[in-house]
């Protein structure tokens, strides 16, 4: 099984430092959905691992949240294609628990959920977190340049670590994994 592990916020849709709230401030990236559609289309099972500690911060409730996964996932299948799970941390930063990235929770219950080994798959995020737990977990890390992604690519670059593949977007990311 091919399994592709995709951040949400800053990959898929436009990220706020205001956390994304509502159906109304969920925006999806010019081209991200056309980009999980071709992901689908050449086999690849999608999801999604996120932290939500807005849902701990009470910016937001698991309703709206749950709105909010559901309008991706519609706007995916009418494009053609199918996110098959979305995963997330709701807790705050603070709480220390195992599923924030750039812990590996989040990736273990991918592994349990579709009795898979995520080890050598691509897991594509924007932020540090997102490859750190990548590394962490055997993945291999692939940094999206939207959302948080250019600070990162500074940093990793003021680090001297020149080791993560770095696309513009989730399309660069797609035709780079599919080789098209």
């Amino acid at each position: 099984m091919k399994i592709i592990v995709l951040d949400r916020d800053g990959v898929i849709n436009h990220d706020s430092d205001n956390y994304i709230k509502s159906v109304e401030e969920f925006i999806p990236i010019d081209h991200s959905i056309s980009a999980i559609v071709r992901l689908c289309n050449a086999g690849f099972k999608v999801v999604v691992a996120t932290n939500q500690s807005g849902l701990a911060r009470k910016c937001f409730d698991n309703d709206q949240l749950s709105e909010m996964h559901h309008l991706l996932c519609s706007i995916v299948e009418k494009a053609g294609g199918v996110i098959d799970g979305i995963f997330y941390c709701p807790h705050h930063p603070d709480e220390g628990c195992s599923c924030r990235k750039p812990g590996t929770g989040l990736l273990q219950q991918i592994e349990k959920e579709f009795a898979c080994k995520l080890q050598g798959c691509y897991f594509v995020g924007d932020s540090l977190k997102d490859i750190e737990a990548a590394r962490a977990f055997g993945c291999s890390p692939l940094l999206v340049r939207t959302g948080k992604g250019l600070l990162t690519e500074q940093f990793l670059r003021d680090s001297n670590d020149f080791s993560v593949p770095t696309c513009d977007d989730l399309t660069a990311a797609v035709s780079r994994i599919i080789g098209s």
